[in-house]
This record gives C-alpha cells, sequence and structure tokens, in this order.
C-alpha cells in the first residue's frame, strides 16, 4: 500500500504562484506513475500532470503547459506541483495519485492511492 498526503494549496491572485506537495510512503517501490488531477465544483475530476514513479518522464494536460511543473524530491519522497501564471479557472482542489497498477497516466481510474485534496482558489 502507498499513503500519500498532498498540501500547500491557498488563495493566490490571478498571475500569482504556488507549490502543491505530495509526501509519499509505505510501498513506494510498487509506483508507476504520481499524478495530479483536479476538480472544480460541478465539474469532473481531470488530469493536470503526471511524471513516472522511477524518472524519465513528465507528462502535462495541455491546459497547464508552461506554467506548471511536476518535479520530485528523491530523498524526501515527495513529488512537487510548482503552479504559476495561475489563472481564476484554475481554481479547483488538486489531487495527488499514486499508480501501482499499469495503467494510463491520464486516467484517473489508474489510480490506486489518492490524497485528502487540497484547495487551490485563484482570485481575479
Amino acid at each position: 500500500q502507498v499513503h500519500v498526503v498532498d498540501s500547500g494549496g491557498g488563495l493566490v491572485q490571478a498571475g500569482g504562484s504556488l507549490r502543491l506537495s505530495c509526501a509519499a510512503s509505505g510501498r513506494t517501490f510498487s509506483t508507476n506513475y504520481m499524478g495530479w488531477f483536479r476538480q472544480a465544483p460541478g465539474k469532473e475530476r481531470e488530469f493536470v500532470a503526471a511524471m513516472r514513479w522511477s524518472g524519465g518522464g513528465t507528462f502535462y494536460a495541455d491546459f497547464v503547459k508552461g506554467r506548471f511543473t511536476i518535479s520530485r524530491d528523491n530523498a524526501k519522497n515527495t513529488v512537487y506541483l510548482q503552479m504559476n501564471s495561475l489563472k481564476p479557472e484554475d481554481t479547483a482542489v488538486y489531487y495527488c495519485a499514486a499508480n501501482v497498477i499499469s495503467g494510463t497516466y491520464y486516467y484517473a481510474g489508474a489510480y490506486d492511492y489518492w490524497g485528502q485534496g487540497t484547495q487551490v482558489t485563484v482570485s481575479s
């Protein structure tokens, strides 16, 4: 089992930045991907970014390319989502998730363990 805890959300003005953190523990050696998803009120959960736990690949939704960066601190078993040039439409609850059974990195259903979510609110 992999335990993930996400944090770092908050209120920021449009154009500002936030960095989300996702601390992973447990059987992390079995992880394929770590991903970030978000869900706005009344909308479905959508893919934001993902990376291979072993390194070598990062993936982004088109709407965050050039603004968001996913990275990892190996020593801390922590994945980060650096979010720059934030827009009001980025307002959502952001979730970190771990995929341990081979699947598609952009599909929420492929992820096995989820954080509790952290609220990001971008004011105009």
